[in-house]
């Protein structure tokens, strides 16, 4: 099985369905996961569709246009409901307030909900498997409610799930969860229904040490590795394929009942159709795990490959990987102030890493013809850029010299409109991102008003000098040299 995640701004198109089956079906998958979250048109729910959500008809459509693909729904019932729970009617099922990820399972209205979106899912999807999900549920027992349910976060976890489970297989269906839970509290496994399969994402090691614990109370297993572009500036290949290689094998000797392909948010100008050939080779490594072909051996455009997902990840830092969100990629688009990537990373991309990281992109636009491609080297490389722009313009404003500043920090107005456009072809090309085109234009706009701002106030016109981390923040304000806004960080909770 593959599995595609839709949940991070995607929106495709039927079109873009079929071609992500039949990629599947050449590659030799018989089932297609799709990760929907919110992002799936919930009759019970109409108030969660956001533009390019699946809907019953797409479904529909895809399962008479590849009757032999398997299409599995794969949902999210307690944590990862941030999409439910950022819209005014959603709101009120949080177990914490704005930032949390997860719902509160001692509130009944949201028991009923999602009881809801299962029977939406079953009413929508032909198959047997229906994944509820159960992943990352770290806010459990964190409101006044769930804090004085007897035993803890494993009664919370168990009498939630267990329900929802039991409520599938009552349909004749089979219920799919994430095993991460499970291993922390093993007990609550004893809650799930037997027909129960849990999928153990081991994303940096092997299955030996977890999958023994999932089986415990009898539950089939499913391995799942992951491609792991998402704490990358492209992708991990090397780290990718060992991951593949390790849960394939264990799986195969320890007898589990398969592997599950995970690939998540391509948002923040990732591109499915740049791991398309990764998801193809995984799919031989699951058959042969000491013998397929390399990733490297299997894809088009290797020079290219090997730059950006083998040269550009050996310069470590913040092109390494780590586990976590893409670093760079979220302080320049993710928050409104494209200038925390240059606060965080100006020491190392001002210097030889950045130049190593531009000459590699540069490389890597002149080995291929393909958009995608070009489209991921542009993004790199535009990132970089723009970090050494602002530590070229930060040099000059310190100078007193605010009009060569202006004239750094001019280019980053066409920079955020060329990875506009290219945000945009995605969209076109793949269902990408819907929200990276904003971001540009919201980063663009925010370069614009710190161009205004260094005019205005960069020959000490305040009577001091802002420290140009502090003109270039979104909450400056004239006069308040103190920046209060900062010191109490508590106004923001």
């Amino acid at each position: 099985m593959w599995t595609l995640d839709f949940a991070r701004e995607q929106a495709p198109t039927v079109d873009h369905l079929f071609r992500y089956a039949a990629q599947s079906l050449d590659a030799g998958y018989d089932t297609l996961g799709l990760y929907v979250e919110h992002a799936f048109d919930f009759p019970s729910v109409p108030w969660v569709s956001g533009k390019g959500s699946l809907n019953r008809d797409g479904i529909t459509k895809l399962r008479t246009e590849f009757p032999s693909l398997k299409v599995v729904p794969f949902m999210n019932l307690l944590g990862h409901m941030e999409g439910f729970l950022n819209t005014e009617e959603g709101s009120r099922f949080r177990e914490t307030p704005y930032r949390g990820m997860q719902g509160c399972p001692s509130n009944p209205e949201f028991v009923r909900f999602c009881e809801g979106l299962v029977d939406d899912t079953l009413s929508a999807f032909e198959s047997e498997l229906i994944h509820i999900g159960g992943d990352e549920t770290w806010e459990l027992g964190r409101c006044p409610k769930c804090s004085q349910r007897p035993g803890g976060a494993m009664a919370l976890y168990a009498e939630h799930f267990g329900p929802l489970a039991e409520r599938l297989v009552r349909q004749g269906r089979r219920p799919g969860v994430w095993g991460d839970i499970f291993l922390e509290h093993p007990e609550a496994l004893a809650a799930m229904p037997a027909e129960t399969l849990v999928f153990d994402w081991q994303y940096f090691g092997g299955l030996k040490d977890s999958s023994p614990k999932l089986s415990a109370h009898g539950h089939e297993v499913v391995g799942c590795p992951s491609l792991r572009s998402y704490d990358a500036a492209w992708f991990h290949l090397t780290d990718s394929e060992t991951n593949v290689r390790a849960v394939s094998k264990d799986a195969r000797d320890m007898g589990l009942a398969g592997v599950c392909l995970t690939t998540w948010e391509c948002g923040l100008f990732g591109a499915y159709d740049t791991l398309l050939p990764f998801v193809a080779a995984s799919r031989a490594i699951m058959d042969d795990p000491e013998l397929a072909p390399s990733f490297l051996e299997s894809c088009p455009d290797r020079e290219w490959t090997r730059l950006l997902g083998v040269e550009l990840n050996a310069l470590g830092g913040v092109f390494g990987p780590d586990g976590h969100r893409h670093r760079l990629k979220s302080r320049l688009l993710l928050y409104g102030n494209p200038f925390l990537a240059w606060m965080h990373h100006r020491e190392e991309l001002s210097g030889e890493t950045g130049v190593r990281a531009l000459e590699l992109c540069e490389r890597a636009l002149a080995a291929t013809t393909d958009e995608a491609r070009k489209g991921v080297a542009f993004f790199v490389r535009g990132a970089v850029e723009f970090v050494r722009m602002a530590e070229a313009a930060h040099r000059w404003y310190a100078q007193d010299e605010p009009e060569k500043a202006v004239r750094a920090l001019s280019p980053m107005r066409h920079l955020f409109d060329t990875l506009e456009t290219v945000a945009r072809r995605s969209e076109d090309r793949i269902g990408g991102s819907i929200a990276d085109a904003e971001r540009c234009r919201i980063a663009k706009r925010h370069v614009e008003t710190v161009i205004r701002r260094v005019q205005s106030f960069g020959r000490r016109e305040l009577g001091y000098l802002p420290a140009f981390d502090v003109i270039t923040h979104p909450h400056f304000v004239p006069h308040d040299q103190t920046c209060w806004w900062g010191v109490n960080k508590w106004g923001d909770e």
